[in-house]
């Protein structure tokens, strides 16, 4: 596409966006009000189930179980007929190897179980499941300016978001329903001059302690279109 044209079609997607009186903000807020009707994050207290299927790569599958009031996260990973669970509890940190807690360094190190890295897993999954609640989180940067953008013939609303810089440096867009602000992709770059960064498809939904979660998401790279795999949510 001519690059005159393609800015002017963002030109107006953006002015039609104004037009209907949106700014980045009241997006988010009618976003959350679709996919967390009864504001029920903040008190989230349930379990659920990511089956991640990535290519050339045996299953692996997840058990999170979330209890924000009691500052609990537990993550339960059964990988290479192996079980990983690694609960953080306050300011606890409890790991196991197939029940085992005096596991080998070697072990350890092979299947990267350590407390930074269920540090790490607690951040990813509330944060990724806990879309788009948690971009009201401090730190959070809402570009006031809505765009409007059209993928495979489809306009979406298009939310981007930053960061300060101690909580993270990516960028991240956000692509909402039209009709009923669904979140249903979203794309970050760590440098977007560079066209680097994933994309996310999601597909279907799960009601789970009624938040609406994605019930499929699939990942590619924003370079090539490459598919990277694909994580499925269930109950059980």
């Amino acid at each position: 596409m001519n690059k005159n044209i393609f800015l002017l079609l963002c030109f107006l997607g953006y002015q039609f966006a104004l037009a209907q009186g949106f700014e980045g903000s009241e997006l988010l807020d009618k976003a959350i009000a679709y996919h967390d009707p009864e504001a029920k994050w903040e008190t989230f207290n349930a379990a659920f189930v990511v089956t991640m299927e990535t290519p050339d790569r045996p299953e692996k599958k997840s058990i999170v179980t979330v209890n924000f009031p009691a500052s609990f996260f537990s993550l339960e990973v059964y990988q290479n007929e192996n079980t990983l669970v690694s609960i953080l509890y306050k300011k606890e940190c409890h790991l196991t190897f197939n029940g085992a807690t005096d596991f080998s360094e070697e072990i350890r190190k092979q299947y990267r179980l350590d407390c930074d890295r269920a540090e790490f897993y607690k951040k990813y999954y509330t944060y990724l499941y806990g879309l788009p609640m948690k971009l009201k989180n401090p730190g959070t940067l809402i570009d006031p300016k809505v765009n409007e953008r059209w993928v495979e013939g489809k306009p979406y609303w298009v939310l981007k978001v930053n960061y300060e810089k101690e909580v993270g440096e990516d960028t991240w867009y956000f692509y909402f329903d039209q009709k009923t602000y669904a979140l249903r992709q979203y794309q970050f770059y760590h440098d977007e001059s560079k066209n680097d960064g994933e994309y996310i498809i999601l597909e279907g939904e799960l009601d789970v302690n009624g938040i609406k979660m994605p019930k499929d998401r699939s990942w590619y790279y924003n370079s090539n279109d490459q598919f990277l795999g694909i994580d499925r949510l269930t109950n059980n």
